[in-house]
Parts: structure tokens; sequence; C-alpha cells
């Protein structure tokens, strides 16, 4: 269930990436590469930071192929896409909670602490978006103010504290990727935000 999730979250973080890559009038080329960073990018940063190899896309180069084809198909599809943007909210918030639990799975798989495990997950959902960000020069989602790396890191910790309260892994798995899943759709539904830290005054 976990790698067909993870396939869906690839393929819809890749279109939303060529969107915006489009915006900034990149060529394909460009458009394949900020695909491939978005939707791949969190995985390498957790698998560089851990010692992890091969890479996952290196381990798995159909991981690649399908980030490199939902990249082309949006080109066919961006007549369309406007009509289907809940489409992409909702396999955004899917591929958040997804890539955050598989992200805490490799890094309990090294045997790094609880604290590490969690931050992991957390950089394995959310730094492919903010990679893309960057490089499209924007201020990265993740720090703004919507709820969106906090969620990750519920997820993180729900999942990693249920199993540790002797609850199977597959209901410990699904409950956390439920629950941050619902709460990131009633974040978007009702824009629910995290507290901004404002300063305008000028330095003398």
């Amino acid at each position: 269930m976990l790698h067909w999730a993870y396939l869906v979250a690839i393929t819809a973080e890749a279109m939303s990436a060529a969107l915006i890559a489009g915006r900034r009038s990149m060529d394909w080329f460009g458009v394949c590469v900020i695909a491939c960073i978005t939707a791949l990018g969190g995985g390498t940063v957790r698998d560089v930071l851990l010692g992890h190899h091969p890479l996952a896309w290196i381990e798995h180069p159909s991981y690649l192929i399908v980030t490199i084809c939902a990249a082309l198909a949006t080109g066919l599809l961006a007549p369309f896409m406007k009509r289907l943007r809940h489409v992409f909210l909702t396999l955004d918030a899917l591929g958040l909670v997804v890539f955050t639990v598989i992200g805490c799975n490799i890094a309990v798989s090294v045997g790094v602490p609880f604290f590490i495990v969690v931050v992991i997950g957390v950089i394995t959902g959310t730094f492919g978006g903010v990679l893309r960000d960057v490089l499209c020069g924007q201020v990265p989602l993740l720090f703004q103010k919507e709820l969106y790396a906090s969620i990750s890191l519920l997820t993180g910790l729900l999942y990693l504290g249920s199993q540790d309260l002797g609850v199977p892994h597959e209901a410990a798995m699904v409950g956390a990727m439920s629950i941050g899943f619902a709460l990131r759709m009633l974040a978007i539904r009702y824009h629910w935000d995290m507290p901004k830290f404002v300063y305008k005054d000028e330095w003398e």
C-alpha cells in the first residue's frame, strides 16, 4: 500500500512542480529537473544525511522515469489544471504524510535516536518543496504561515509514538497518515495558519 501511495505522491508532486516551472517560463529540461527535485529531493537529502546508499532513485530508476513522464504529461494537461486544483491539493497532502512515514521508517532502520527519526521524517516530507521554491525564486511554503511542516512533524510523532505504545506497525502507519492527511485537508479548507513573526522596524 505504501509503495503505491508513494508512486501517486511523486507523480502529483512532479506535476505540480512542472506547473510552477511553467509559470517561470522554463524550457522542458528545466521543467523536468524541477519536477524531479521536488518529487525526489526530500528523499535524496534524507539519504545523504543518513549515509543511506544507494539513493532511492538510483536504486529504483523507475522513480526517476515516473517523475519525468509526469512532468512531460503536465504539458498536455495544463489547460485542465485549474479544474484539478483541489485534486492536486489532496494528492499533495497525501504525499506529505506518505513521505514523512517513509522517511521515519528509513531513519529507524539506520538506528538513529527518536528525535532524529522525527526530523528525518519532516525533511523527507517537506524538503523537495523547499528546493523547488528556492530554485523558482519563491519563499518556501515551509517557512510561511501554512500548516505544513507542523503536520509532517505531528504525523511522524504519532507514527513513532503509537508504535512505542505497542500499536501494530500497519495500524500505527495508517492511523498516523490518516490523522495527518485529515488535518492538512482541514487546514486547507478552513485556512488554519501558524502564528507569524512580523518585524518591520529598521535597524539604526
